[in-house]
């Protein structure tokens, strides 16, 4: 079912510190329900009990008890709704880590049930590191085996991603500013029916996710130390400082000095829309 996504927020899945993966737990006594976001992490949201109802790009997804539903790095989403027993596992890995786990593979949407026989051991894995620092190795492994498991399960859409948005997706890890014609080339296809099928699984424009992944390497490459914007926005494929400002403006509402001198920090401790900073409300 589409909908009008309100504009999303840039906000890291990984706990502050050297972590590589993490498992966080989510009920509705706990809360934390953060406002739509997306950030470079691709994420797993593994449903233990209950219903939740996610916001994907223009999609709404309800996902079930034993469901799973991956977004890929740069995939906003947010928790719509829930029932009162929902309880989920959400497992998130770096880019880099979850490519090596996958074997250079890309992580997919995905949406699908797992059998029974296989989710209890994977339900397991998973309450054994949860919230655990240091569990990177261990996170991977889980990552491996649901990303397996996923793969060999019947999608509970009508299907599951198309071979072209699996193939753009492993091109634009390699390559975030390739162009649509660029892609289009490279995987022998017309380009509308490469950014039909990519937004179809996505639920966002090929044009406005490749805009999120310049965005995400320029944010990490002002977290690697490079600090000089201008620069750092030619390295991380925009045209001109102007293309990045306004791209920072169009997702982020704000521009990029201002984001790294503080929106920023708002964004990510925001649990609800009513926590956002008041300019981006």
């Amino acid at each position: 079912m589409p909908v009008a996504p309100r504009r999303a927020i840039h906000q890291n899945f990984l706990p502050p510190g050297k972590h590589r993966a993490f498992v966080w737990k989510y009920s509705e006594p706990i809360g934390g329900r953060r406002p739509r976001h997306f950030h470079a992490e691709p994420e797993l949201n593994l449903v233990v009990r209950g219903s939740a109802t996610f916001g994907i790009g223009d999609s709404v997804v309800t996902a079930r008890a034993g469901e799973l539903i991956a977004f890929p790095s740069a995939q906003d989403h947010v928790l719509l709704d829930s029932s009162p027993d929902l309880y989920l596992y959400a497992i998130g890995l770096d880019p880099a880590l979850s490519a090596q786990a996958l074997d250079q593979e890309p992580s997919l949407p995905l949406h699908v049930q797992l059998h029974a026989e296989e989710l209890t051991p994977v339900l397991q894995r998973a309450a054994d590191i949860v919230d655990r620092p240091g569990a990177d190795s261990l996170a991977a492994d889980l990552w491996q085996r649901v990303h397996w498991l996923a793969r060999r399960s019947a999608p509970l859409s009508a299907q599951g991603p198309h071979v072209l948005t699996r193939r753009t997706l492993q091109l634009l890890r390699g390559a975030p500013d390739l162009s649509l014609t660029g892609l289009a080339q490279n995987l022998r296809a017309h380009p509308t029916e490469v950014s039909r099928h990519f937004h179809r699984d996505l639920g966002i424009t090929l044009v406005r996710y490749r805009t999120r992944l310049k965005l995400l390497d320029l944010i990490q490459r002002v977290d690697s130390g490079q600090t000089e914007l201008m620069t750092v926005a030619i390295h991380a494929g925009f045209g001109s400082y102007s293309q990045c400002h306004r791209a920072f403006q169009a997702e982020l509402g704000c521009s990029p000095r201002r984001f790294f001198s503080g929106l920023r920090d708002g964004m990510q401790s925001a649990y609800t829309d009513e926590s956002l900073p008041v300019e981006f409300r």
